[in-house]
């Protein structure tokens, strides 16, 4: 019998890395629009979230699941806890599942009504997230990084321009050590 290495393994930097994991970085300049208002005392270079993702992209391949860990740095734009950009499922019959891996932070759930909620992410936590909902990680901390590890169909597809279009209804902040919902106006 032969044995082979995984395609990915998670670091000992707490990394997904592997032959197939593609790593993409989101910068300030790439994510300003994302935020309340801008921040002047952040450069455009400041790493706002990486994300690495394995998948095996062979055509003929019968794989669907694709893996991935998002590191959500603990920056604040103008008190502001840092997010990702967001997204629906193109396919809503398509759920993913997150995995806290390490850091505290928020979930922030959305219905196409514009219901919006949060559940708690910390390590160890999982989520289950049905596809026909938007969704956006938050990291809620000013000091640790937030990791998650998510898993989700490679024919899920990404929907960013409806969030775009209608952004979530909740802003989350961090105001003297606490964390604070606002409407988003």
């Amino acid at each position: 019998m032969k044995i082979v290495q995984p395609n990915a393994r998670i670091s000992d930097d707490e990394f997904i890395i592997g032959l197939s994991t593609i790593k993409s970085t989101k910068t300030y300049g790439d994510a300003k629009s994302f935020y309340q208002t801008v921040d002047n005392n952040l450069s455009n270079d400041t790493i706002m979230y990486d994300v690495y993702r394995t998948t095996n992209e062979t055509p003929s391949a019968k794989q669907d699941l694709m893996w991935g860990m998002t590191v959500l740095y603990p920056v604040l734009v103008n008190n502001e806890c840092n997010m990702t950009r967001g997204h629906f499922h193109q396919d809503q019959d398509r759920s993913e599942v997150y995995y806290g891996f390490d850091g505290e932070g928020l979930l922030l759930l959305m219905d196409k009504d514009g219901n919006t909620w949060a559940e708690q992410v910390f390590k160890g936590s999982i989520h289950l997230i049905d596809g026909q909902y938007g969704h956006r990680l938050i990291n809620t901390t000013s000091d640790k990084p937030l990791k998650v590890i998510a898993c989700w169909s490679k024919h899920a597809g990404y929907d960013y321009e409806y969030v775009e279009q209608n952004p979530f209804s909740y802003r989350v902040f961090l105001e003297k050590e606490k964390i604070v919902a606002k409407p988003n106006k």
